[in-house]
């Protein structure tokens, strides 16, 4: 680790830094998405009275890894060399690939298994699901770790490609500014997901995209992540306007099919009369 570019200010006064920068915090902050919807989705697990630490530690152990990678840039450049060949498809995976596709592999048997449980109503029960409640935030922060450090490797390299090597600082200013966004944005985000079903399920899928689209770039088959993000978006607008209108109109009736000229029509009950009976006779 060379100290002097981390004590390099001499970039405040160059405005493609400072665009470099803005531009940087905007991919991050996009690219962080997938840990908010990923800490939201585990930290759901937990007890109600530990949800909340969980997110915060969580957020914490999103930007550690990334800020710990940025000091050590020449060892992240250094995880893309290729260190095995398939020969099948002389494709050359390096620690950086097997990283990603073991993430991504990871990621799939996660959102598959919380589909699993959402829909099939798993619980723990007896004093077998006590301990595994007991076990269950270690378990849980473990899990986020590992999938933050594959984030991580993805988000530093952007960034190195974007910045400078000289300016790391410019880079961990970036990573800071959009964690701070995201812890900001994770608790509203975690309610509103464990309030609304359906919202979750969509959540999960979007954790299975994503960990395709890892596994794909760990074996170098690119996926524009254009094509992901937009997916992922149109695919919220949707669910907004589903959620909207189920607000506004809670029951929605279809219409019935055609019925038949042959089939006799239902008749609606007769009104019933709007005048009095004549008193009787005494």
């Amino acid at each position: 680790m060379n100290f002097e570019n981390l004590l390099n200010f001499s970039w405040v006064s160059d405005p493609s830094a400072w665009i470099g920068l803005v531009t940087l915090i905007a991919l991050e902050i996009v690219l962080g998405i997938d840990n908010i919807v990923f800490i939201s989705i585990l930290s759901g697990r937990l007890p109600k009275e530990e949800q909340e630490k969980g997110r915060k530690l969580g957020i914490t152990l999103a930007v550690i890894p990334r800020l710990v990678l940025l000091l050590f840039i020449g060892f992240v450049l250094g995880l893309e060399k290729p260190v095995v060949t398939i020969p099948v498809v002389n494709v050359g995976l390096s620690w950086k690939d097997i990283i990603v596709a073991v993430g991504g592999l990871f990621l799939i048997y996660k959102a598959t298994k919380e589909i699993h449980g959402k829909l099939e109503g798993e619980e723990e029960h007896g004093a077998d699901g006590d301990a595994k409640k007991q076990q269950a935030f270690a378990t849980v922060m473990g899990e986020i770790m590992l999938l933050n450090v594959v984030f991580s490797l993805d988000s530093i390299i952007t960034a190195i490609g974007m910045i400078p090597r000289e300016q790391i600082l410019v880079m961990m200013i970036a990573v800071i500014v959009a964690t701070i966004v995201m812890a900001v944005s994770i608790n509203p985000v975690s309610k509103f997901v464990e309030k609304h079903p359906t919202v979750k399920i969509l959540a999960l899928s979007f954790l299975l995209l994503i960990g395709t689209t890892l596994l794909a770039e760990g074996f170098h088959v690119k996926i524009p992540k254009g094509y992901v993000y937009f997916a992922m978006g149109f695919s919220v607008v949707v669910e907004m306007l589903n959620l909207r209108l189920k607000k506004v109109s809670p029951s929605v009736s279809l219409r019935e099919p055609h019925m038949p000229d042959d089939e006799p029509a239902t008749s609606l009950p007769s009104a019933a009369p709007t005048t009095a009976p004549p008193p009787s006779a005494s």
